[in-house]
């Protein structure tokens, strides 16, 4: 296993022609590099030169690594030898990554917001940037494949499963009430929705979670999510339905 003064050669080989440079075989000499090895970089500058390679040494792809002669493999192999990455076998199929990005960049930027607007950054407006934001940048994930997404929703929400067409109507709402809450306009209609939306994917995800005891996956953050359905898709909905109420307040 590589140690902190390594000093080994590593034989890299990965695909460079003039019309395709492999990315996994610049992230793997890249790699190498970093993790103190010496490479010995080889391109194949052609695809019979690649072919050649994958036949002679029985492999299906390039990049391929080999560490004082011991073929280690491509790139997702050898971030595992090095013990940046567990084995597939091993591996969680949980990720909270799109999440957190979502809410530390809503977060900074509501911050960014308050601190133009008041000079503060710690205001009650910022909060409900955050809260606005957030709803935009979720939705926003949600629209990248509305198809995908509504098919995911529908294991779900209560509403979609009667009216299948709602599935693909909740992302433009959760855009609109989140555009409009941050720009302080049209709350009569925008507050309205949000509680609305935000209510039914409540309701569904506390039936769904805490009473059904089903374990499914979160559509929040769109429908190639590894997001379980539960806390986060109810803070969404929770966020939603709180803030609907609370700008619908301020109206009177």
């Amino acid at each position: 296993m590589p140690n902190d003064q390594d000093t080994r050669t590593a034989r890299l080989y990965r695909m460079a022609t003039p019309d395709h440079t492999c990315p996994y075989g610049l992230k793997s000499k890249d790699l190498l590099e970093r993790q103190g090895l010496k490479v010995e970089d080889n391109p194949l500058k052609t695809r019979e030169q690649t072919d050649a390679f994958m036949e002679k040494h029985g492999v299906e792809t390039t990049p391929q690594t080999f560490v004082e002669g011991e073929r280690v493999g491509g790139y997702e192999e050898l971030r595992i030898y090095f013990d940046l990455d567990k084995p597939k076998d091993e591996q969680s199929d949980t990720s909270y990554q799109p999440v957190i990005a979502i809410f530390a960049v809503a977060g900074l930027m509501a911050l960014g917001l308050s601190w133009y607007s008041f000079e503060n950054i710690f205001t009650l407006r910022g909060f409900e940037w955050f809260i606005s934001i957030s709803m935009c940048f979720l939705a926003v994930q949600k629209l990248q494949d509305i198809e995908n997404f509504s098919t995911m929703f529908l294991n779900y929400d209560l509403l979609a499963q009667r009216w299948v067409p709602y599935g693909k109507v909740y992302p433009f709402g959760e855009a609109f009430a989140g555009i409009a809450m941050t720009a302080g306009a049209l709350l009569w209609l925008a507050a309205p929705v949000a509680i609305v939306i935000g209510g039914i994917g409540a309701v569904s995800v506390i039936k769904a979670v805490y009473i059904d005891k089903r374990e499914l996956k979160c559509a929040c953050v769109g429908g190639s999510s590894n997001v379980p359905l539960g806390f986060i898709s109810l803070t969404e909905n929770l966020m939603m339905l709180g803030m609907g109420g609370w700008m619908l307040a301020r109206m009177f």
